[in-house]
């Protein structure tokens, strides 16, 4: 017989299975969902009969969050059960009632119950939303139960929107739903659930009625249980597929499918991302989100960069392998990283540029379905994103002092072709009438470089071709005029282009020897304080940013252990916040969804899956201090020096 070999990709999510099971032996509580498709189908009273049941067993059960809206049927499940008081905030003149982590976390119940995993927090609070802290409450070796509804899971946005004409702006990762030890649909069909918005059962029936006209419509409703019932089908067939695989059932194995996506600073790659999740869902495939950097985008705005980073942080919330690349060519760059990885399918959007862009600057796109040879390119509809459009055309506007150089260029090489007119042939003057288009393409783009030319060639016509001082075009010139534009533009593009790989190389190369100088200089330091020191100066220099290192103490109590030489005072909150990130080994602070209210942008120190510190970076000027690269050199510095202190204290861990 014909030995039969198991799919790698399967083998690997195996693997990703036994991590979640062994994380569950040493103590990590265990979620269980319960997924509905709309309010009032009975996900939070179900919750509430499987905590009565834990209850009678013996479990101690407490309540952080349940939300009854009122129903009495719900309210009744209550009796016996404990509830954590929440805690008031206080924003913009308006008390609110959020769930007091810290509370629960004293308490330590072995069951919490915590509805609407979905919910944003009030500002101010630890986490933005509420599954961040569904999630710390997992870490310390708490249970959760938790409702969510099926429009909720941000693979799901673009689907109901499309349906409903309603964007969903609170949304959970898919992550989340793929770590439960357990999602249990709950469901009730449409006529019945419709039936109980009439009876005021759901919400009051002023409320009712007004959200069956906008969203509750039976149409809707028919394709929102459809998807919840294809997701939870999904998950069961994640379970039988591992149940084959444990017990060695006999089955097919077919050849694992990769996926790729590009990632950009336009708001249409958002749906770009949910679109390849979604594939690589239902390929069961591994997938790429891939960002290349080029001279153009190290340049952008700060709105375009704050919109690549949402992109960014949403492939990384999706389980995309986010990847960071350099180049001018961004459809080589992904082509090559393709091959390197033996992507099969790479999904792309349509071009959002305009036929003249396409045709002076080309198609990321027309060049990846040219070049990709063997590889699959699919093109992936996206909606036109009219805000990108209209902030690329304010970008693009250029300094008037170009213009003005350019000009009162032409006029001094048409006086001086004035005053050689006598002892020179026209041609002749043509060429040094050419100086000034190239010299402006070089140094101000292809749009000076037309501005000028087209300039430089009426000054031709009216100074130097008879009749004089008169714009009468003769057709014996126009193949040169024609020559003469079409040379200056070339030239000015190739010279841009040479300029734009050099500073595209220079700036690998500086990444480059940033991370080799400071792996030098901080492996090489002869012991711990040393090593402190030279890590500090050297990312102080590098970002030009206030740097602080935690270590903690014989009490396992993190303090400033190194910071650069600036004064650099730290209040109770930071200093809580970076505590927070070492008993939780996550990022946290600015530019994070934890505790972003924190000038600091925290990272862990991790050895071997063990935090062994905590490194911060501040920078109190700029509004975003981190773009993706230097993010990246940022977290690969971290890397190095979580290395050299594990190093130099060896024998502690």
């Amino acid at each position: 017989m014909e030995e039969k070999r198991p799919d790698p990709d399967i083998l690997l999510e195996q693997v990703k299975r036994e991590e979640i099971e062994n994380s569950e032996i040493k103590g990590k509580g265990k979620l269980k969902i319960f997924l509905g498709y709309s309010a009032g189908v009975g996900k939070t009273f179900r919750m509430l009969q499987e905590s009565q049941a834990a209850k009678n067993s013996n479990k101690s059960v407490c309540i952080a969050v349940v939300e009854t809206h009122g129903r009495k049927e719900t309210e009744a499940m209550l009796l016996g059960l404990e509830i954590i008081p929440r805690k008031k905030v206080e924003y913009s003149g308006i008390v609110l009632y959020e769930m007091d982590i810290d509370a629960v976390l004293i308490r330590r119940p072995s069951l919490v119950l915590i509805d609407e995993l979905a919910h944003t927090n009030a500002p101010g609070s630890r986490h933005i939303k509420r599954y961040q802290d569904v999630e710390e409450l997992l870490n310390a070796g708490i249970d959760v139960f938790t409702t969510i509804n099926i429009q909720h899971i941000e693979s799901m946005v673009d689907v109901v929107q499309q349906v409903s004409g309603i964007k969903i702006s609170e949304t959970v990762p898919d992550r989340i739903l793929a770590e439960a030890s357990e999602v249990e649909l709950v469901d009730l069909t449409p006529e019945k659930l419709i039936e109980r918005f009439k009876e005021g059962k759901v919400y009051i029936p002023k409320k009712a009625e007004q959200a069956m006209k906008q969203f509750f419509k039976k149409g809707n409703l028919l394709v929102l249980r459809e998807l919840s019932l294809n997701y939870t089908a999904k998950q069961v067939d994640e379970d039988v597929r591992d149940y084959m695989h444990k017990n060695t059932v006999s089955a097919p194995w077919f050849v694992g499918t990769r996926l790729m996506t590009g990632i950009s600073s336009s708001q249409s790659s958002e749906h770009l991302l949910r679109f390849t999740h979604k594939m690589a869902e239902d390929l069961k495939a591994e997938w790429y989100a891939v960002y290349v950097e080029s001279l153009q985008q190290i340049k952008m705005d700060k709105k375009s960069s704050l919109q690549l980073n949402k992109n960014i942080r949403l492939a990384e919330e999706l389980g995309a392998m986010v990847v960071l690349l350099n180049g001018t060519n961004v459809a080589e760059q992904m082509l090559n990283f393709a091959r390197s990885k033996n992507i099969t399918l790479i999904v792309a959007g349509s071009s959002e540029r305009n036929w003249y862009e396409r045709f002076l600057k080309g198609s990321i796109l027309d060049n990846l379905i040219r070049n990709s040879n063997n590889i699959n390119v699919l093109i992936a509809s996206t909606q036109k994103s009219y805000e990108k459009v209209k902030e690329y055309r304010f970008t693009q506007k250029r300094n008037i002092k170009i213009y003005i150089i350019s000009f009162f260029a032409v006029v001094v090489t048409t006086a001086i072709g004035i005053l050689l007119r006598e002892r020179l042939d026209s041609i002749n003057i043509a060429m040094i009438l050419l100086l000034p288009a190239i010299a402006s393409g070089i140094f101000g783009g292809l749009r000076v470089a037309l501005f000028t030319s087209l300039l430089a060639v009426a000054f031709f016509d009216f100074f130097f071709i008879p009749p004089f001082f008169a714009f009468r075009v003769d057709v014996r010139y126009l193949p040169a005029f024609a020559v003469f534009i079409l040379v200056s533009l070339i030239i000015s593009y190739l010279a841009k282009s040479l300029r734009q790989k050099a500073e595209s190389s220079i700036h690998r190369e500086k990444f480059i020897y940033s991370l080799y100088g400071f792996t030098k200089s901080v492996m090489s330091a002869g012991n711990l304080e040393d090593i402190l020191n030279r890590a500090v100066k050297n990312i102080y220099e590098a970002f030009e940013c206030n740097v602080v290192i935690f270590l903690p103490d014989t009490s396992g109590k993190i303090e400033v252990a190194a910071k650069d030489k600036n004064d650099v005072n730290f209040s109770e909150t930071d200093k809580a916040v970076a505590t927070w990130v070492y008993s939780n080994s996550q990022s946290a602070g600015r530019s994070t969804n934890t505790l972003s209210s924190s000038l600091w942008y925290y990272l862990p120190l991790k050895v071997q899956d063990k935090t062994i510190g905590v490194i911060g970076l501040k920078n109190s000027y700029a509004e975003q201090f981190l773009t993706p690269d230097q993010d990246q050199l940022f977290q690969s510095f971290s890397s190095v020096v979580a290395l050299a202190i594990a190093k130099s204290t060896l024998s502690k861990f």
